[in-house]
């Protein structure tokens, strides 16, 4: 069949999210050491056009909502030239210490992540 397996997708979105962190100016790791934790709560992809083995795609991701204790990331899908989109989607994450407690969003995470950086 030669389509792109339909779990690929989500991590896709991983790595999207990834790279948004780190263009924020901290990696991910970075974030895990001053003891934030964003294990994903919730997925959800909705697959719009199949994406083939070998295909290039473009992956665009941002924070759409913010929680006391949570954050939900949204994530689109592209063809190379960006004239498809293939899928879109989203994750929704809880906040936690290293002990897995849920926390309180720091000032310096959302500030990190402020729109206008992403």
């Amino acid at each position: 069949m030669g389509v792109l397996y339909y779990a690929e997708y989500l991590h896709l979105f991983e790595r999207a999210r990834s790279a948004y962190i780190r263009q924020c100016g901290m990696s991910y790791a970075d974030v895990e050491k001053k003891g934030i934790i964003l294990p994903v709560r919730e997925a959800q992809c909705r697959y719009r056009a199949p994406a083939h083995y070998d295909d290039l795609v473009q992956v665009r991701a941002g924070i759409s909502e913010w929680g006391r204790a949570s954050l939900r990331f949204v994530y689109e899908i592209w063809n190379e030239d960006k004239t498809r989109l293939l899928a879109e989607g989203m994750t929704q994450h809880a906040l936690v210490n290293p002990q897995g407690r849920p926390v309180p969003v720091p000032d310096w995470f959302r500030q990190l992540c402020a729109p206008e950086k992403g």
